[in-house]
């Protein structure tokens, strides 16, 4: 058997499980593929993943806390991987460990049209941030980033600037200062906090103003904790453009299920298994 798995800690909650093992199904594949959910401590992470190529495993997605680990761990890493700092994507080769982050490819699969020249504001500055903000200034968005801890946006926007080929010309990235976000025009929102997984009001903690939804901007939620959240269900209520966390989760899914098996999965069948599970 060719083994998957997603790595996390916790990671019982992964959507990741179901929606793999559909898609594998759904390519014929069931018989000799299979994708599980492993929980990793984070002092042992390193040492799990060189143990896993000689359990048969192909290669695993990772998820929070390890992309950084990910990457550190890797012996080789494409240029995304690189100038985010993150890796969500490991492949077994000839006891080489490959990094590679789908979650850019992801986000930029899930909009619904081009970013450039976009205004776009990202929330958060975790590793799901570093690679929002990779994808969209890398393809020409405006970007501010803002973070409840200030300098942490900061740092971002430092790092990403200085990683070289791929990211934004000078001015296109910039962290949030005062009262920038209350000022609004932007055009694309993209929420990369865990506000609104454990259903608490996104509003009473995110410098956003639901009374400026309109069908002029598009709102990504990257939390998907159940039902549809509530800055999804706000924005659809007020004609924005709502990307739910799903939708994302299934796009770059599908990146890596392409890396391991070369082969096109069902959209639709992660779709489903992802929303049912």
């Amino acid at each position: 058997m060719n083994r998957l798995a997603v790595l996390g800690h916790p990671v019982t909650h992964s959507r990741s499980p179901a929606m793999q093992t559909a898609a594998l199904v759904a390519l014929g594949l069931a018989d000799q593929w299979t994708y599980d959910a492993m929980d990793v401590e984070p002092e042992n992470f390193e040492a799990r993943v060189r143990d896993l190529p000689g359990e048969g495993f192909v290669g695993v997605n990772v998820t929070i806390p390890h992309k950084e680990a990910a990457l550190a761990a890797a012996d080789q890493a494409s240029r995304a991987a690189q100038e985010i700092g993150a890796a969500n994507t490991l492949s077994f080769d000839g006891g080489r460990i490959l990094a590679e982050n789908t979650d850019a490819t992801g986000l930029l699969a899930a909009l619904p049209g081009p970013v450039e020249g976009k205004c776009a504001l990202v929330l958060g500055a975790g590793g799901s941030a570093r690679a929002v903000v990779w994808a969209l200034a890398g393809r020409g968005a405006l970007v501010s980033v803002w973070n409840r801890t200030p300098e942490r946006a900061d740092e971002l926007v430092r790092d990403l600037a200085g990683a070289g080929a791929g990211t934004p010309a000078e001015g296109r990235l910039a962290p949030v200062i005062g009262d920038q976000v209350s000022a609004g025009g932007y055009e694309l929102i993209v929420n990369c906090t865990a506000i609104g997984m454990r259903d608490e009001d996104p509003f009473e903690h995110l410098p956003i103003d639901p009374e400026r939804f309109d069908a002029g901007i598009t709102l990504v939620d990257l939390v998907y904790a159940g039902a549809e959240s509530r800055l999804v269900a706000e924005a659809r209520g007020r004609s924005a453009t709502a990307v739910d966390g799903l939708e994302v989760l299934v796009r770059q899914g599908a990146d890596s299920l392409r890396i391991w098996t070369g082969r096109e999965p069902s959209l639709e069948v992660m779709r489903e298994a992802a929303s049912q599970h």
